[in-house]
């Protein structure tokens, strides 16, 4: 009997094992035709008919780059989309490549990621940390009358995040339409009372639903890294900052401050955030939003770009808006970003302008909030050992604005990171401004910024010990999902 029952037993695990090494042949052709480089293809391949048991778990829930269904929503929500907004829309289209001017200018790389012509005569407002930031934004929202479009990465239900709450409940119930969108593993811990709140009092607040969709079911990967407010289709908030006290910059916050960067768009580059905010809504929630799509008259003299970018896009667009702006640089390139661990190509990019001797600055920051981005960095640095390329540490408290100055002319900011995950994982929103006198005021937000810090270099890696070395260099193995 007992061997009758073992050899039962026996046979289960047979047939377990060979249906997982099955299901694992398959997933491996799977991966073999998307995964994005040939090494990684192999990688997975091998990995997962040698051990189907770990890689099929880890492979379903961080192995794919691609967010399947958004297109295809969009396409399908066309005709409704047209239907609700009639003629009244000033959406700019873009014009075949052949009829476009300046085709040989950088512009035109940055319109076809985005589908989008820069568009003149905004003025544009360098916010610079949290309590700037955030008074701003409370005083945009105040002053709204007709709607509100909200949309974070995290929402924290602390002191911050109730006095957000607080004001848009009561303009929802002065009549504010009122709609809020949030990522819902960036704001995991925000209790679901917290939406209710707002829900009850007439505010439309949702989830992006990243896990939304046959083909994300088990997708953990992908974040709706966005931050956007747009008050009454004429004023639009774009930046780094999320909503939680620690982006106040106190110095109780863990990090002994915070430093980031917004920005406040008046004009006609307000409609096509409102189109990325639209988009994403539709996605989340099936309806087109009540919007204002006519172009907020001229305001001042910057030419912005909204640039979109995510695992939808056909093309890495992320990363080759970056490609393109460190290539577009004659005279210097300087970013800040929180988390350095950027692909092969930005690092080849970054190493030739540093050849033809551009001023090549990299701020980044001391302390981390995510130990395995941080340790990846230092190994990505040591490939950055030329001549012009300078990496700056900032010292007070955690670094987390997203912004680069390329030149005298163009500058960013944004929501992407120069990292894997933002290049090829997350939703994202940059800001393309192309204006003398913002790029002067951004000039000189980097240089106070780089009076708080030590400039360190790519040298830091050989400064490590052995055992450092060895751990950096696995972090580094980890690089595509970080």
């Amino acid at each position: 009997m007992e061997s009758l029952e073992a050899s039962f037993l026996l046979g289960l695990v047979s047939l377990f094992y060979t249906l997982m090494e099955i299901t694992a042949i398959v997933t491996a052709i799977i991966a073999v035709r998307e995964t994005r480089t040939p090494q990684g293809a192999v990688a997975w391949a091998i990995s997962l008919v040698t051990f189907p048991i770990i890689s099929l778990p880890l492979y379903w829930i961080f192995g794919r780059s691609k967010f399947h269904g958004y297109v295809d929503a969009m396409r399908s929500g066309r005709a409704e989309f047209q239907r609700h907004i009639g003629t009244r829309h000033q959406v700019p289209s873009l014009p075949p490549l052949a009829e476009r001017k300046r085709r040989h200018s950088p512009d035109t790389v940055f319109e076809t990621l985005a589908e989008s012509p820069f568009l003149d005569g905004n003025d544009v407002e360098l916010l610079v940390n949290g309590p700037d930031t955030f008074k701003a934004l409370f005083a945009g929202i105040e002053a709204a009358e007709q709607y509100v479009l909200i949309q974070f990465y995290i929402v924290r239900d602390d002191a911050l995040g109730k006095q957000l709450g607080d004001l848009l409940i009561r303009k929802a119930r002065e009549g504010v339409r009122v709609l809020f969108l949030y990522d819902e593993l960036g704001s995991y811990h925000t209790p679901s009372a917290y939406w209710e709140a707002m829900q009850a009092a007439g505010i439309k607040a949702f989830p992006f639903h990243t896990t939304r969709g046959a083909g994300n079911r088990f997708q953990l990967n992908f974040r709706n890294h966005r931050k956007i407010v747009v008050i009454d289709g004429h004023t639009a908030y774009v930046g780094g900052h999320n909503v939680g006290v620690e982006y106040l910059g106190g110095k109780d916050n863990g990090y002994g401050g915070w430093r980031d960067t917004h920005a406040r768009i008046f004009g006609p580059a307000v409609l096509p955030i409102q189109v990325c905010f639209g988009k994403d809504w539709y996605w989340a929630t099936s309806e087109v939003p009540d919007i204002d799509l006519t172009m907020s008259p001229q305001r001042g003299e910057a030419r912005i770009l909204a640039l979109p970018t995510g695992p939808v896009d056909a093309r890495e667009n992320c990363s080759l808006m970056f490609i393109q702006a460190i290539d577009s640089a004659k005279e210097r390139f300087w970013i800040a970003s929180p988390y350095f661990v950027p692909d092969s190509s930005v690092m080849k990019a970054l190493q030739m302008a540093a050849m033809r001797g551009v001023d090549v600055r990299i701020m980044l920051p001391r302390k981390p909030d995510h130990i395995l981005v941080h340790l990846a960095a230092y190994a990505c640095l040591k490939e950055l050992a030329l001549p012009g390329i300078r990496v700056f540490r900032y010292d007070e408290g955690f670094l987390h604005q997203k912004v680069f100055l390329a030149d005298d002319t163009l500058s960013a900011v944004g929501t992407a990171n120069l990292d894997n995950r933002s290049f090829r994982l997350n939703f994202e929103l940059t800001m393309l401004v192309k204006d003398p006198a913002f790029a002067k005021t951004v000039e000189a937000m980097f240089l106070n910024d780089f009076n708080h810090c030590t400039e360190t270099g790519p040298s830091e890696y050989d400064e490590k010990d052995l055992v450092r070395q060895t751990v950096i260099r696995f972090a580094r193995l980890l690089s595509p999902i970080l």
